[in-house]
């Protein structure tokens, strides 16, 4: 997008962390904004702060996990504003524990938020913005945890943020021929309050008991993290700019580079297994 002044975001997760620092960042650069969450008063407090400050925005509450909640915000949101330009993929959640210390229930809301909830706003959302014939973007927040392995207790969130990437990647892919562009955001340590995340389980998806949110000492890291408002700003130079991947902390491209090592270690030894050699499959040594 060239210009976004005039334009409308929908931001899910708009009530703290990244998303908050998404709103302000936007509204400071002149766009009319629908902040989404599923917590009602932090939602209605961070939008007066930024209505306080002569920001267009409006909120409502959204349950990601809910497919119908999702599409009533995009009729919400087109009906209150006219139209949508950026949709924000952004809420996101935890829950920590291994395989064996995991419930369905536990992989079910994970995926639910962080999976599914995507699917349902690029769903919902990209024929609105399709339907303005003007410039838009779709920018879905995952994680350095959907490019590498974050360790053990983290099975349910890498996977989820893994999906998130290429499901962007393919939309991407399909969007190329139109004037909407798309974002994956995957930031580093964060200081957001993902830790609180629990409190907003829905009863069907059961409870998190005694579960961390951030297993081992990640939480530490968060604390010291990056200030969601550079989040924010990061987010809005990524959309005026067409970038695709947005990256919070450029020194974490070692951890990539030695993801992309292991793998091609793989296709190394494959190319030389007994199997493949004397088969003379393709790409072998004995091709």
């Amino acid at each position: 997008m060239k210009d976004v002044a005039g334009k409308v975001a929908f931001i899910t997760g708009a009530a703290s962390g990244m998303g908050l620092g998404m709103a302000r960042a936007f509204a400071d650069a002149g766009m009319k904004i629908m902040m989404a969450d599923i917590d009602a008063g932090k939602l209605d407090e961070a939008a007066a702060g930024l209505k306080a400050k002569g920001a267009d925005v409006a909120t409502l509450v959204c349950d990601v996990t809910k497919r119908e909640s999702v599409y009533d915000a995009a009729d919400a949101t087109v009906a209150h504003f006219g139209k949508v330009n950026v949709l924000c993929n952004n809420a996101g959640i935890n829950v920590g524990g291994t395989y064996e210390e995991l419930s369905q229930q536990d992989w079910d809301w994970v995926i639910a938020v962080n999976q599914l909830g995507v699917q349902y706003g690029i769903s919902a959302f990209l024929p609105k913005i399709k339907a303005n014939g003007e410039e838009g973007h779709i920018m879905t927040t995952s994680s350095m945890a959907g490019l590498v392995n974050a360790g053990p207790g983290w099975a349910p969130y890498n996977a989820s943020k893994f999906a998130v990437v290429v499901m962007s990647e393919v939309l991407k892919s399909e969007l190329k021929e139109t004037p909407i562009g798309v974002s994956v955001l995957c930031p580093g340590a964060v200081a957001t309050n993902i830790v609180e995340a629990a409190k907003h389980r829905p009863s069907d998806y059961g409870s998190s008991g005694d579960k961390p949110v951030i297993p081992g000492d990640a939480n530490i890291l968060l604390e010291q993290g990056l200030d969601p408002d550079v989040v924010g700003k990061l987010v809005l130079e990524g959309i005026l700019a067409d970038q695709f991947f947005l990256f919070t902390d450029p020194r974490m491209v070692k951890q990539v580079e030695r993801r992309f090592d292991r793998i091609r270690q793989g296709f190394d030894w494959s190319a030389n297994s007994h199997a493949l050699v004397d088969a003379g499959a393709p790409g072998s040594a004995g091709s």
